[in-house]
């Protein structure tokens, strides 16, 4: 097989070259050294853009020539002397509108993006630490769906309104409470300092009002909500760790940030639990049902399961049934069951007809037996599901709520019977 060598180019080829390179060394020249001197490329100081001197008998004969030009680069590969001059144009381009865009923006008093940055994250901090953002929701207990009967009867007690006329008047602070814009206690202390308006008239502590009055605070208008849709019932299994409140100046977790937000009204906690007791905790959208279960007077049963360090003896136990006298009065149980144990624990189910702080531990305390663990699992007519597991939740169907009202003695919408 031949070998085929590289040709060297023609005389006139390699003269015509030189010519150019030439041509624009002297280009170059005639531009001035203050554009290229600012850049200081690595390619400057190495040997590869040194050119080679043209002997002037060469240049004579190229000029005689008059060869035309190849068209092609007669710079060096590096092409340093170009890219600098082309660089620093554009550097200094970039240098004006930045000197425009940062002047501009302290005229106009606008924050750099930089500043803008520390702002924001200075903010998102401030928020986080603030309120629990990072706590997971709880998730909703699997449940079988029932029969397709049951599904249509739902839908239609689901989509069930009142009119505005069927509603009745009700207390400011009521209203604007179960609208979500704050505890009864905190409306009526905006009411006392007279930043309600009815109508454009200062409103006062106790007055009603009726759908369709304009309510504003501090001069903006307020979208009340009111009870003219079905009552939603929630079962939840509190674990220990959890405040049943909604603002907590530690920043602890409470029950409400594990629940899911609900918009047409607010969840109301059906009474409450301890810091470290589990178990059964109630959420309702009517007041009515929420008071009905809680006040004293309607004696709604609330039964335990109390785990104890050591064991009652029937005369103790007798005297919880009979009365004990605390601190904030005499308390007693309805009924106490010994359910047995091992080793020193030992576990007792008591029933209770009042919700006082604390007041089963204090009642074990009385006679020297710490409470090791407390859980509620019952609740007037709502037990505690088997399946239902801590940090979950459970809202009842429409027909399980329909028959928890009528068990208390109200509508379907939350209102006291007539």
């Amino acid at each position: 097989m031949k070998t085929v060598k590289a040709r060297r180019p023609q005389p006139a080829i390699r003269e015509g070259r030189a010519a150019d390179q030439q041509r624009s060394a002297n280009k170059a020249g005639s531009r001035g050294k203050s554009a290229a001197q600012p850049l200081q490329t690595p390619f400057a100081k190495t040997g590869a853009t040194k050119k080679k001197p043209v002997s002037a008998s060469e240049a004579a004969r190229n000029r005689a020539k008059n060869l035309p030009d190849t068209g092609r680069s007669s710079t060096p590969a590096t092409g340093t002397r170009k890219r600098g001059n082309s660089t620093v144009g554009m550097s200094r381009m970039i240098a004006q509108a930045i000197a425009k865009t940062t002047g501009a923006r302290e005229v106009q008093g606008i924050k750099t993006p930089t500043e803008a940055a520390e702002t924001t994250q200075t903010t998102i901090v401030h928020h986080g630490d603030k309120s629990n953002k990072n706590v997971k929701r709880a998730k909703r207990m699997k449940q079988r769906q029932g029969s397709q009967q049951e599904l249509a009867f739902q839908q239609i007690l689901r989509e069930k309104r009142l009119a505005s006329t069927e509603i009745d008047d009700d207390r400011l602070q009521k209203v604007l409470a179960y609208s979500g814009l704050g505890s009864r206690r905190d409306m009526e202390e905006v009411i006392e300092a007279e930043r309600v308006t009815i109508g454009g008239r200062i409103a006062t502590l106790g007055c009603k009002v009726s759908p369709g009055d304009e309510v504003r605070i501090d001069g903006k208008r307020v979208a009340l909500k009111w009870p003219d849709r079905m009552v939603r019932i929630i079962m939840y299994h509190k674990q220990e760790g959890e405040l049943v409140s909604r603002d907590d100046p530690e920043g602890r977790v409470t029950v409400f940030d594990r629940l899911r937000r609900v918009y047409s009204s607010k969840w109301i906690a059906i009474g409450r639990l301890d810091f470290n007791t589990t178990g059964l905790l109630l959420f309702t959208t009517s007041g009515e049902l929420a008071n009905r279960m809680t006040h004293p007077s309607f004696q709604v049963e609330r039964e335990y399961a109390v785990r104890v360090h050591g064991q009652l003896t029937p005369e103790q136990m007798k005297e919880l049934t009979q009365g004990v006298k605390l601190d904030d009065g005499e308390a007693h149980f309805t009924r106490i069951e010994d359910r047995g144990g091992e080793g020193s624990n030992h576990w007792y189910h008591v029933v209770i007809k009042e919700g006082r702080n604390r007041e089963v531990r204090r009642m074990f305390e009385h006679f020297n037996i710490m409470v090791s663990r407390l859980t509620r699992i019952r609740f007037g007519m709502f037990s505690l599901p088997g399946r239902l597991k801590r940090g979950e939740f459970y809202e009842l169907s429409e027909t399980e709520v329909l028959a928890a009202t009528k068990w208390a003695g109200l509508t379907m919408m939350g209102q006291v019977k007539s």
